[in-house]
């Protein structure tokens, strides 16, 4: 039976001094919030992170992730344009349906600028109209909604509507699992993720009587604020408060924040421009592996070879607080389900290194495989199997 093994690395990396290395205190007044490290996998801080809460229109993230895999697999072109229904403008137009985008019913509008009007405007009709043209219903575009959480491994959400409008608690999420979908959004659609969620502006509709250009701006609390700022969601409905999902990379390194549950419109961008500022300010990172560099083994079953070198995928990292001149011995071991069973291909992840310093929580970075491993040949296996039966293995 396979079961979890871990094994300590050669390598050890010692900041300098002595001193364990205390974790920076943060508070916030949001009910509910969350802050990773992308760069090293580190959560910087976290508050009721797995709590159910209703996401408003931050829902409208996953709404947008599902056309992003669709655009990406070539089963989507931004330039199919899409029917405004009639009955879809009646439901979600004029001051009780919340954030709009202003279409008129029949006008026909590309998946692009859908998108713009979703990402830029949260629009609740462009949400829906989106919804409607890739999958026919609102419902069963749902159903994409929560395969795909699935599949990115939202453990505590589930999505009821497209623009995350309030349904009677149908639609939930936490802020981890929001953490993850723009960590899964922007390592997996990234070229999409630039594209469309930076957009400071859009317009689109008329005004009635003039006729005049509809322009809005971008809700984002902390773009063109925070330096580096590059998306990703606000939302609120009386429900669910003000919340804000966002992120921002300065010099490599990459920060995913969630706030939700509070009060007031001010309280989100004081909170958020607090919350990112802290994450940089007060935390660093420091380096401690290349991409491609060797990290350790990890033994195989039953594969042409007894075990599989493991790699770094990227530059790795551990995030320590900032300034820091004393610190302890940074432990770093390698976690995998094993034996790993053969066939493994060259970059698939198989183990993970949990990195701890100090008093801060464990952080956990991927390793990949550094080469193909076969599975053994019919002989192969009569030799294995009776290394094992002598204990020769």
């Amino acid at each position: 039976m396979s079961k979890s093994v871990r094994i300590a690395t050669a390598a050890s990396f010692l900041l300098a001094t002595a001193a364990p290395a205390a974790a920076p205190q943060f508070d916030t007044p949001a009910k509910y919030a969350y802050l990773i490290d992308v760069s090293s996998g580190a959560t910087l801080y976290e508050k009721n992170s797995d709590a159910r809460m209703p996401p408003a229109s931050m829902a409208k993230m996953m709404t947008t992730d599902v056309a992003f895999e669709l655009i990406d697999s070539g089963k989507l072109a931004p330039s199919k344009m899409c029917t405004v229904r009639p009955e879809t403008w009646q439901k979600w137009h004029g001051p009780q349906a919340g954030s709009t985008m202003f279409l008129s019913p029949n006008e026909q509008v590309s998946v692009e600028n859908l998108l713009k009007g979703i990402v830029t405007l949260s629009g609740n009709d462009a949400s829906v109209v989106l919804a409607e043209c890739i999958a026919g219903t609102e419902q069963a575009f749902t159903d994409s909604m929560n395969s795909l959480g699935k599949k990115i491994g939202l453990t505590n959400s589930h999505f009821g509507t497209a623009n995350g409008w309030p349904d009677n608690g149908v639609t939930y999420v936490s802020a981890r699992d929001l953490a993850t979908l723009a960590r899964y959004e922007i390592e997996n659609h990234y070229k999409l993720y630039k594209q469309f969620y930076s957009l400071p502006s859009f317009t689109w509709g008329k005004t009635l009587g003039s006729g005049a250009d509809i322009t809005q701006q971008n809700r984002n609390p902390i773009l063109g604020v925070v330096p580096g700022a590059d998306g990703l969601k606000t939302g609120h409905t009386d429900e669910a408060g003000y919340g804000f999902t966002g992120s921002a990379e300065q010099n490599g390194r990459r920060l995913i924040m969630v706030v939700a549950g509070l009060d007031s419109w001010n309280a989100r961008v004081t909170e958020s421009k607090r919350l990112m500022e802290w994450g940089f300010n007060a935390w660093q990172a420091k380096p401690l592996f290349q991409a491609g560099a060797k990290v350790g083994t990890a033994k195989v079953q039953l594969g042409s070879s007894s075990e599989v070198s493991l790699v770094a995928p990227r530059n790795l990292a551990v995030t320590v607080p900032a300034g820091l001149v004393s610190g302890g011995a940074t432990s770093m071991k390698i976690r995998y389900q094993g034996p790993v069973a053969a066939p493994i291909k060259k970059g698939d992840h198989v183990a993970d290194l949990v990195i701890t310093t100090g008093d801060t929580p464990p952080q956990v970075v991927p390793l990949v495989a550094g080469e193909d491993v076969g599975q053994a040949g019919f002989f192969g296996r009569i030799w294995l199997g009776f290394k094992q039966l002598f204990g020769m293995a």
